[in-house]
């Protein structure tokens, strides 16, 4: 039972949802009295960063504090038909496990998280008829248009038949899942509004959209001339280059080593991956870091150690030139590896997650 307002429950999902359509909706699903599921998913293919295991677990978490009930969906035959780890089931299946123990290890708050697998569901005749039900709906050129959610922007011509048949999975699982609720990130948005258009004429409801902000890479950000849509796939942390993410296993000398490269001018607050990884990580995370300040250490000839109550805060020094780059990258540094110490603990101590690990290191990371 939530012991929480109505309104207190809204600014919850608010904080997680940096888009939500819409908000009229989601607030009578709040007051209706019934039991909410949110729907997430995720194609398991190679290691897991931080915006994938970190900021997962601290919106994962917000959403169950406000009272919704998640069924995470292990996408294996979604990634098999995107080509991820060279469309070898096993090894997706492997990657999969791994993905949850890294969850595990995270604070994430699985007493209220189920994970289910796509490999059960495609056992089910009703499930691919309900596929091929979403498939009739529109023409093909509508469902290529949402090709970004697979982390692709190629024209039809580029497209497997097989990665056609994506979209049409993933709809169909938001209603098989009874899921009034999609909680993905951005990139996602243009399937689930499309899941929201044919819900109605399959019988369905509209699912509510939930759609948080995706995490920066380390690297410059692209033109500003490109569109928003392109962007928000350039612009994410990408497992194919490693030095434009931090992963969840990570050493203090590779965080070190990363952030030191990461883009972060000198009194630029837009498109700053550092400030970022301060706004959705580390702020979100004082009470596993045990602090109630972000406190930057420097010598007393570049003004003495400070701290800083809120990322406002923050920012505006930043901004003002009264923060230097590479004091806040020091301090980054410090609270990211704090954060992902108990990780890699469980990696090293975990006989099952550590075999998971070294199998998932060993697989080829293929797009």
């Amino acid at each position: 039972m939530v012991n929480l307002s109505t309104n207190d429950r809204l600014s919850l999902i608010k904080q997680v949802g940096e888009e939500i359509v819409t908000e009229t909706e989601l607030k009578a699903l709040l007051e209706s009295g019934e039991e909410l599921i949110a729907y997430d998913g995720f194609e398991p293919s190679g290691q897991i960063h931080i915006a994938q295991g970190l900021l997962r677990a601290i919106n994962v978490n917000k959403m169950i504090k406000a009272g919704v009930r998640f069924k995470m969906w292990v996408a294996d035959w979604h990634a098999l038909t995107n080509n991820k780890m060279g469309g070898d089931l096993k090894k997706l299946q492997t990657t999969g496990q791994y993905f949850i123990e890294v969850w595990r290890a995270s604070g994430m708050d699985l007493d209220h998280v189920e994970f289910l697998w796509a490999s059960d569901m495609v056992k089910d005749a009703d499930y691919w008829q309900l596929v091929i039900r979403v498939g009739m709906t529109n023409k093909l050129a509508r469902f290529i248009r949402t090709a970004e959610f697979m982390g692709r922007k190629d024209s039809a011509d580029q497209l497997t038949a097989a990665q056609i048949m994506y979209p049409c999975m993933q709809i169909a699982d938001i209603f098989r899942l009874g899921a009034k609720i999609t909680q993905l990130g951005m990139d996602q948005r243009k399937v689930n509004m499309l899941a929201r258009e044919i819900g109605p004429q399959l019988g369905f409801w509209k699912p509510v959209v939930v759609s948080h902000h995706m995490l920066m890479g380390l690297g410059k950000p692209p033109s500003a001339n490109t569109d928003r849509a392109t962007r928000t796939v350039e612009n994410k942390m990408s497992k194919s280059n490693p030095d434009n993410a931090i992963f969840m296993t990570d050493t203090a000398e590779d965080i070190k080593r990363k952030i030191n490269k990461a883009y972060c001018p000198e009194g630029e607050t837009k498109e700053n991956p550092v400030l970022e990884y301060c706004k959705y990580i580390i702020f979100e995370s004082c009470d596993r870091l045990g602090i109630d300040a972000f406190r930057v250490e420097r010598q007393e000839k570049f003004g003495g150690s400070v701290g800083y109550k809120t990322f406002i805060d923050l920012e505006k020094a930043f901004a003002n030139k009264e923060l230097h780059p590479m004091d806040l990258k020091g301090a980054v540094v410090r609270y990211l590896d704090q954060l992902l110490q108990p990780v890699r603990r469980h990696f090293e101590t975990d006989s099952r997650a550590k075999d998971l690990l070294k199998q998932v290191q060993g697989f080829k990371v293929t797009r």
